[in-house]
């Protein structure tokens, strides 16, 4: 309900606005119809209550012989202004006798191009009229304002009462009293026979009560609103209200209405965003929950864009100049803003290509951490020392990025060390039972590791341990990491293997009244060659 106090407080504000202000002059005009200012005034100021004398008024009329149809035709057309709240501002009319539209290069006037583009003046025979087309249009424009018989009601109620109160006549006052009460009852009927019609076209079987009850009860009294200010609208003319009083009050209809279909369609918006919400939540893509945000903000902003637009219509402004004009202020502040530019289209980069998403673990630039959310002008990294970093989506998007998120295997590779007097057949057998602990294990890739003996180093043997896990977290991989040590530490310890650690061994090679400890080498060329041959018809047979 508080949603809607704002929209109840304006539309009675529009309704109650000071009726007793006269809308024209009560001197006496003469009619030379010699200017465009001329005949519009005439036609004005003759069916103004004061100076009322429609015969006059129907000069303005052009090619109608008949004068009591000529009458009726001119009393039609000023209440199409009325009703259409269109306040003719006679000191924006020309008052050159030779004016001519530039726009057409003839000698034409139209006093709203936008609202009533059919209805304008002509120059005919050196004076001003409004012109036949205009004349033939009447009739019908009169039917569009007031449709449905509404106009029955301007011949109708007037006649109720004609004491004035506070600069209305008395059966205005009934009549505004009236659509009062109409319009609570009904908005009061129509939002709950709307309830259940809005609950059904927002339900889905998949998700019965996804939509809370708050939001279509919402929903349904907005469009009930709506429903009862456009009928406001439609029974407004009828009371024939001061001129700007109807101005007024048809302008705030006007925006009121705006407002409305802005707050049923964010309403809509919040429906559809709910549903793709769940929607996203089925996808392995985590950035597609994150692009609904933006899409949400997107969408708002084309809504409150449109909106705006409106509502210069509704005053009036020219939106083509306006356009033409932030079309060359938006230069400059394209060029005082290409950051800003280039980090939008750099979101959306990122949204398209997909380099990353949400929970990530990602490295580029110096910067080391899993993705926590990609906005609008910049990326959220979240490095493993717990700090947040923002990174601007147009730096991001020209960088090369290491995605360790999208690895289907994460690669482990050390190096184990053992002891130089670890006997051959002892490191076989280590090598062995490693392969048979990585063939065993959940986690590891089983169709590619390399487990060799790979190197005689400064103090150990040393054999390589190359292996990949097949983990979709870091914390997969470390646990996996802390199985697989764990087994091969029991394994070396089964087995008698010792593991070797940087050691300095002294070696005194002679002392006094000692043996010299340096080996004595057989370099006989016979004894060498024989040992060989052993060696190698040894390893042949084997």
């Amino acid at each position: 309900m508080r949603l809607l106090k704002p929209v109840y407080q304006l539309l009675l504000a529009a309704l109650l606005t000071p009726f007793w202000l006269s809308a024209q002059n009560s001197d006496n005009v003469s009619v030379t119809l010699e200017t465009p200012h001329n005949t519009a005034l005439v036609h004005l100021h003759y069916l103004q209550p004061a100076t009322y004398d429609p015969a006059t008024a129907a000069r303005t009329l052009y090619g109608v012989a008949d004068s009591t149809q000529a009458s009726r035709l001119a009393i039609k057309l000023k209440q199409v202004y009325d009703g259409l709240g269109l306040y003719v501002r006679l000191n924006r009319i020309p008052k050159e006798a030779d004016y001519v539209d530039s726009t057409v290069a003839q000698s034409v006037f139209t006093p709203f191009p936008n609202e009533l583009p059919q209805v304008y003046l002509e120059k005919v025979d050196g004076r001003w009229y409004y012109s036949e087309e205009t004349v033939s249009q009447i009739n019908t424009l009169h039917e569009e304002v007031y449709p449905f018989g509404t106009d029955l009601l301007l011949q109708l109620i007037p006649h109720i009462g004609e004491r004035e109160i506070l600069g209305l006549k008395a059966w205005q006052l009934v009549g505004l009293l009236l659509l009062l009460i109409l319009a609570v009852v009904v908005h009061f009927i129509l939002s709950r026979l709307l309830k259940p019609v809005v609950r059904k076209l927002s339900h889905s079987r998949l998700y019965p009560s996804l939509v809370p009850p708050r939001l279509v009860w919402t929903i349904a009294r907005l469009i009930s609103v709506l429903v009862v200010v456009r009928m406001l609208k439609l029974f407004v003319p009828t009371l024939q209200l001061p001129i700007e009083a109807a101005n007024f009050t048809i302008v705030a209809i006007k925006l009121v209405t705006i407002g409305l279909v802005i707050g049923i369609l964010l309403r809509i918006l919040d429906v559809i965003i709910l549903y793709a919400g769940k929607g996203a939540q089925k996808t392995e893509s985590k950035m597609d929950e994150q692009l609904l945000p933006v899409i949400e903000r997107g969408v708002q902003f084309l809504i409150f864009a449109g909106a705006i637009i409106q509502m210069l219509r509704v005053f009036q402004v020219d939106i083509t100049t306006l356009i033409a004009g932030i079309s060359i202020g938006g230069l400059a502040i394209a060029l005082a803003a290409q950051d800003t530019i280039k980090n939008l289209f750099g979101s959306l980069t990122i949204f398209m290509d997909k380099p990353f998403q949400i929970g990530d673990w990602i490295n580029f630039a110096g910067v080391d951490g899993t993705v926590e959310e990609v906005g609008f002008r910049s990326t959220r990294v979240r490095t493993f020392a717990n700090s947040l970093v923002y990174v601007p989506n147009g730096k991001v998007a020209d960088m090369v990025v290491n995605n360790y998120g999208l690895r289907q295997y994460r690669r482990y590779s050390t190096t184990l060390a053992l002891t130089y007097d670890t006997p051959p057949e002892l490191i076989e057998k280590f090598v062995e039972g490693l392969k048979a602990i990585v063939a065993r294990h959940p986690l590891t890739r089983k169709d590619y590791y390399e487990i060799h003996l790979n190197g005689m180093g400064a103090h150990s043997l040393d054999i390589l341990f190359y292996i990949f896990f097949e983990a979709p977290s870091w914390s997969e991989e470390l646990k996996g990491r802390h199985e697989i040590l764990l087994e091969v530490l029991k394994l070396a310890k089964a087995l008698g293997v010792r593991f070797a650690f940087p050691t300095q061994t002294l070696h005194l090679e002679e002392m006094p009244g000692t043996t010299p400890t340096t080996p004595h080498y057989n370099t006989d060329p016979n004894e060498l060659d024989r040992r060989l041959q052993d060696f190698m018809k040894q390893h042949s047979q084997n």
